[in-house]
């Protein structure tokens, strides 16, 4: 892009077009995976940036590279990519234990970071030695691998007793999760806002190596493998810093130190001075990372894991697209290093809003998923689209008790809209204040019996504790309602009805 235009904003961009995808795709491609192989969905991502590639190369041999094809193909490989993502990241904790997850995501980062410093490193030297073309070619070929080791991973895949949700309503069912998730919707706020801050050291490194250093390609290639070995060797000290440190702690140190790495970079004329300042920022860039993945990892269900994730990717990815076009804009207006400075001072703000968004303190337990023993009774003839579905539970709690067990069930409302319930309440009989009645509904009968897959260990305690207050000797009432039960009669007494004799037949 510097050798197609001298706009800071254009250079900027290349950044937001490949992370911009990750942002929009990333959500579904999360919802895809959880629904889906994931093995299969990694490698159709896989063959679509392949093949765009591919393309990307055919165009620049033509000759019809221009700053906007460019843009558009990096946007195009990004959404490849973006729907390659969480179903590898969702991989990786279905081949290792919760205890040895945060090594596994730590090596994750370490492989992805070692061959981010080795790559641009090469491709300076591909561009200088046989231009860009040349470039675009062999980033093409190097999906080739990663689809071979998917395709030969012997993964076993138990499909779900129900047919898949729609791609809406699982997005949908995602967002809500996310929504209902304090921990997770913390992650995801936090994220958004250090992809936002700290955008500028890989926006504008192009500018920096170009117009500060006055360096080529080589020299880029320098700066990015310096800051992709400061990545790994920040990402082979995440195991030592989470035992050592909180997440928040850690986050917090990760968000100051790479602040300060990127005032240094903005203050800088000086080739290995630069490089030390994103070695640095770098490592407090990955390390938080990790802290934030493996925050939505343990704390989000197998069935709700690639969503999750997804989100989380679209946060970060998503803070990371803004902040590019918003320090491209700075690096237009005023100078390279102003924004480069601003940036820096951004970061270092950002351990401020622990004060309103403080991460988990612990890690989470009780997210294995559980299988519910009993099925629900059915006298009616329903369909996996019959609905809306609304579920009344009676609990009968002494009067001395009203408070605990308010608190209790509000614990459990927020279980029940995680899960996929929705208009959740919580009402108490006037005349017999002894009376508690809990109501939520589902859209489709399809969605109820997809909510009694999702609980798990954590859900079921939480339920357990808030039955601990009802009388003794008194069982607790579960009602299952159709709210509009239009199938289920026939409109006039003299209309036939072929499903008489079947069960659901209600009579005249």
């Amino acid at each position: 892009m510097t050798r197609l235009t001298s706009s800071a904003s254009l250079v900027a961009l290349v950044q937001t077009a490949l992370m911009l995808p990750l942002m929009l795709v990333a959500v579904p491609a999360g919802a895809v995976a959880d629904m889906f192989d994931r093995r299969r969905i990694a490698m159709t991502g896989l063959a679509f940036s392949a093949v765009c590639g591919a393309l990307l190369t055919t165009l620049a041999w033509a000759g019809l590279t221009s700053p906007w094809v460019l843009l558009a193909f990096c946007s195009l490989i990004g959404a490849g990519v973006a729907l390659y993502s969480p179903s590898w990241q969702a991989s990786i904790s279905e081949q290792v234990a919760p205890a040895q997850l945060p090594a596994a995501i730590a090596l994750g980062s370490i492989s992805y970071n070692v061959a981010r410093s080795f790559g641009p490193a090469v491709g300076g030297l591909i561009v200088l030695a046989a231009g860009a073309k040349a470039a675009f070619a062999i980033n093409a070929l190097c999906y080739l691998p990663l689809l071979i080791a998917f395709y030969l991973w012997n993964r076993r895949h138990v499909p779900s007793r129900l047919p898949p949700e729609r791609i809406d309503r699982a997005i949908v069912t995602g967002a809500r999760y996310a929504l209902h998730s304090g921990s997770v919707r913390t992650v995801l706020v936090r994220a958004f806002m250090f992809g936002l801050a700290g955008a500028s050291s890989s926006a504008l490194a192009p500018l920096i190596a170009k117009t500060m250093l006055g360096g080529n390609a080589s020299i880029y290639g320098i700066l990015l493998g310096s800051s992709g070995v400061g990545a790994v060797t920040g990402a082979l000290a995440v195991g030592r810093i989470s035992e050592r440190m909180s997440n928040e702690a850690a986050s917090r140190l990760m968000a100051l130190i790479g602040g300060v790495a990127l005032v240094v970079v903005g203050l800088s004329r000086s080739v290995p001075l630069t490089c030390a300042g994103l070695f640095v920022a770098g490592a407090a860039s990955i390390i938080t990372i990790a802290m934030f993945n493996i925050s939505v990892q343990l704390a989000a269900p197998r069935w709700v894991t690639a969503r999750a994730l997804s989100l989380f990717s679209s946060a970060l990815t998503g803070g990371i697209a803004i902040g590019s076009v918003f320090w491209g804009i700075v690096a237009n207006h005023w100078a390279v290093d102003v924004a480069v400075i601003a940036s820096g001072v951004a970061l270092c703000l950002t351990p401020l809003l622990a004060f309103v968004f403080p991460l988990p303190l612990t890690v989470l337990s009780g997210m294995e998923s559980v299988e519910i023993a009993h099925e629900p009774e059915v006298a009616m003839a329903l369909t996996m689209r019959s609905g809306p579905v609304v579920i009344e539970v009676d609990y009968r709690v002494g009067a001395d008790l009203a408070r605990p067990f308010y608190d209790a069930m509000r614990k459990v409302q927020r279980s029940r809209l995680r899960n996929g319930g929705f208009n959740w309440s919580l009402s108490r009989d006037i005349g017999d204040p002894e009376l508690w009645t809990e109501r939520y509904q589902f859209p489709t009968w399809s969605d109820y019996l997809r909510t009694r897959e999702r609980f798990t260990q954590a859900d079921l305690k939480a339920q357990a504790i808030a039955d601990s207050f009802i009388a003794d000797g008194v069982l607790k009432r579960v009602r299952r309602r159709l709210e509009r039960p239009f199938g289920s009669v026939r409109w006039r007494a003299d209309s036939p009805d072929p499903r008489q004799g079947t069960i659901g037949y209600l009579g005249p």
